[in-house]
């Protein structure tokens, strides 16, 4: 069961310092037991029996979420300065009956002090984010399976394949049906889903014809508290109009890959590489990614400090003029994947980052991250997180892409509300300074989250 009053102070934007960011992982049953009860003034949201037994009961919570973003230099000068307020409001209610529950959650989203084209991640108005049927069934002894179908934020792993973009405004939904299976030790989840198109008008968002994803993900726990293991993974993904330097058309990939993950004591380390296999336009794609972090906490040291080290080598295209293309997909990525600045995304990329957290008091953390970005292959270009082709590579012989850091600040003001701002700067190197305007990107981010 979450304990958010207990949950680790965080700076990462990515994934929240409380709670879930799907909350339907969520597990309250038991507050049934008035033993496990706290006293905190959300407990009576959490747990709300409907029978007498206690056999059907209800969940519910929210998140309330307030976003500031400055950009100078976007793109490195190539289009204007831009700064927006990301407003999202996204109540939830979990309705479990026996071994089968229904889950929904509505976003209510805005964007306001910008007048220019909206994105999908900017506002979907009011919509459905998730809303899908589970059914839960026993089929051994400490074995479980559960089948759920319809909308659904999901995220396998370190969400470096499929994630739920929960940094910026709108999160990832897909729509479609997993099932997965569940023992002491070992848990399989094999899924089909298409990701669900943003819109920014109300109750307008559509299952996506263009893109679809496929596949089985397996995890091996070593460890009790299940810190400790691996996953070994096939993802399928089908894109009808996939976009690279190489040039446009239909891509059908499969990446198969693996994953070894720990938290132990003051170590927590996660290494994951993936070869990908497919085609594109109808050749040959041959493609391939290593990344991992690992970290350091000082429990005892004044300030608990926090070390780490991310690095990923991940590939690109090495001759345009070659059908094969060697360009890594990352299918569903994390939606700040480098930080809250995050100009470019993990495709044909060599990037090195080093963190320290410190904690000058009990509900405060600092962070300050420097990351350095090199072109995988010289032959191909630059991406943005979606997939979007920022800089084509075909005219310059430059390798360095930039140096980037960033300052973050969070305060843990309530186990319910998170307040944080971050500062960063990304220096253009010899690479950006050759394909285009080249000056340096700043961006000033402050948020406010209140979740339950």
């Amino acid at each position: 069961m979450p304990v958010a009053a207990e949950a680790q102070v965080s700076t990462d934007l990515q994934r929240a310092p409380t709670l879930t960011n799907e909350r339907y992982s969520e597990d309250w049953s038991k507050l049934a037991d008035p033993a496990n009860r706290t006293g905190r003034w959300t407990e009576p949201f959490k747990y709300i029996p409907l029978n007498d037994d206690g056999s059907i009961y209800l969940t519910t919570g929210l998140e309330a979420r307030s976003r500031y973003e400055g950009y100078t230099n976007v793109n490195w000068g190539s289009a204007p300065d831009d700064r927006f307020v990301w407003h999202r409001f996204m109540p939830y209610a979990d309705l479990h009956i026996g071994k089968t529950r229904f889950f929904a959650q509505p976003i209510l989203s805005t964007i306001t002090g910008t007048d220019r084209a909206l994105r999908p991640v900017d506002t979907t108005g009011t919509d459905l984010l998730q809303g899908f049927g589970e059914i839960e069934v026993d089929v051994a002894e400490h074995t479980s399976l559960r089948m759920s179908a319809g909308r659904k934020l999901v995220s396998l792993g370190a969400g470096r394949f499929l994630d739920t973009r929960y940094g910026v405004n709108i999160p990832q939904a897909f729509d479609g049906f997993d099932a997965t299976l569940t023992s002491e030790t070992r848990q399989l989840t094999a899924l089909y889903f298409r990701p669900v198109d943003n819109s920014p008008g109300d109750f307008d968002d559509r299952t996506s014809r263009q893109k679809a994803i496929w596949g089985a993900y397996a995890t091996q726990w070593l460890s009790e508290d299940r810190a400790t293991g691996f996953d070994v993974y096939y993802l399928g993904f089908r894109d009808r109009n996939a976009i690279f330097d190489q040039g446009a058309g239909k891509e059908t990939i499969h990446t198969v890959g693996s994953r070894i993950f720990g938290n132990k004591g003051p170590w927590y380390w996660n290494v994951e590489g993936a070869l990908q296999r497919g085609t594109f336009s109808g050749h040959r794609v041959a493609a391939w990614g290593l990344g991992g972090q690992i970290g350091y906490r000082f429990l005892e040291t004044p300030l608990q400090p926090d070390i780490s080290l991310t690095a990923d080598v991940i590939s690109g295209d090495d001759d345009p003029n070659d059908p094969t293309l060697g360009t890594f997909n990352p299918l569903f990525p994390r939606g700040k994947y480098f930080g809250a600045l995050s100009p470019i995304g993990p495709r044909n990329l060599i990037h090195v980052r080093p963190a320290i957290t410190v904690h000058p008091y009990k509900d405060v953390a600092v962070s300050l991250v420097g990351a350095a970005y090199w072109r995988q292959s010289l032959n191909d270009g630059i991406y943005g997180l979606p997939g979007n082709l920022v800089r084509s590579g075909q005219a310059s012989d430059e390798r360095f892409i930039g140096k980037q850091l960033e300052l973050t600040v969070a305060w843990q003001a309530t186990p319910e509300l998170n307040l944080s701002v971050s500062a960063s700067v990304f220096d253009p190197g010899a690479f950006i300074k050759d394909t285009g305007p080249a000056k340096t990107i700043t961006m000033v981010g402050a948020m406010t989250t209140f979740r339950f």
